[in-house]
């Protein structure tokens, strides 16, 4: 099958860096099992760092970005997908050292892929994206070790973003008195409507000071942010209680004391959507559908936009002039 197509590619050689939308061949994806017809993709932050000359996410050139993407399967040589099966790829080595989700049509590994649960659009699947399965995959984590609505507070910080909204409106969803932490004070009225019940300052996280152990406040949080502020936020979880860890925008070094794990048996959750096993994967996109998904999805899209506008737009993830997800059509 001879066809042409649209993607976003970047390039880097000794002299310069370009992103720019050019018009490739099915020749020049990728060998892998199945071949879609890519519906929509989505911005995340791995995905600006992919679009800037040392990102250090890309890990050769020329490469297609993009580490989500929803859509049709065209052909495939592995038999547990078909032509015309709605699908889900997120995650592994898609949009890193694969060719991802900016491109009209993809070459995916079987194994990489999730067929789209009943109650889920392609559309959702990536409003939700790698955000929403990394939110989604946070709460399950931390209800395993015990947090019910019943046990008190829980704290979300970078709560504009994707990770963090998205966890306000499941965590809302599922009946949790939810504290939201963010540093944009013109996003309250957004993060009210996802389900906040409270709202606080990056400062009132973390204002400076880390105690080994301070005043208990919340019975968990999520936290896609790291650093100091992690170190701060361990040091006021109730007894028993657990964070959620899924990022470093903070920082990767994380100043902390025993105490809180010793003296209160804290719980320090790390959240790796990346390589989480594949039945771990359906399960969760299958809450996803179900009981994690939000009343009105739709209030998570920034903007729509189509792969002509990549180029401009995803520089914004890294400038933090973001407010939930940013979905591309392809």
């Amino acid at each position: 099958m001879t066809v042409s197509f649209k993607a976003l590619m970047v390039n880097k050689t000794e002299d310069d860096f370009s992103v720019d939308i050019k018009t490739i061949s099915l020749n020049d994806l990728p060998d892998a099992d199945v071949l879609i017809k890519v519906a929509y993709s989505g911005i995340n932050y791995k995905d600006g760092l992919a679009s800037i000359p040392n990102g250090k996410i890309v890990k050769s050139y020329p490469f297609i970005p993009g580490i989500d993407l929803a859509g049709v399967v065209v052909s495939s040589q592995d038999p547990r997908f078909s032509e015309g099966d709605e699908v889900i790829a997120t995650s592994y080595e898609i949009g890193v050292s694969h060719y991802g989700g900016y491109s009209e049509f993809a070459r995916i590994p079987g194994d990489w892929i999730v067929p789209l649960p009943k109650g889920l659009t392609l559309k959702e699947a990536m409003v939700f994206g790698t955000a929403g399965f990394t939110a989604a995959l946070s709460i399950q984590r931390l209800e395993d070790h015990g947090l019910t609505p019943d046990k008190g507070k829980v704290l979300v910080t970078g709560a504009t973003g994707g990770v963090g909204s998205l966890a306000v409106s499941m965590l809302a969803k599922r009946g949790y008195d939810i504290v939201a932490s963010t540093g944009k004070a013109l996003e309250h009225d957004f993060l009210h409507k996802l389900g906040a019940k409270e709202i606080i300052s990056r400062e009132d996280v973390y204002n400076g000071k880390i105690r080994p152990l301070d005043k208990q406040l919340w019975a968990a949080a999520i936290d896609p942010v790291g650093g100091e502020q992690l170190a701060s936020i361990l040091s006021k979880i109730q007894y028993g209680g657990s964070v959620a860890v899924s990022g470093l925008t903070g920082g990767a070094d994380v100043p902390a004391t025993v105490f809180p794990f010793i003296l209160r048996g804290v719980n320090l959750l790390g959240i790796d959507s990346v390589y989480c096993p594949m039945d771990i994967r359906k399960e969760l996109w299958n809450r996803m559908a179900t009981d994690l998904k939000p009343a009105a999805l739709s209030d998570h899209i920034q903007k729509e936009i189509t792969l002509e506008q990549l180029p401009e737009t995803l520089p914004t993830i890294l400038k933090g002039q973001t407010r939930g997800r940013i979905i591309v059509k392809l």
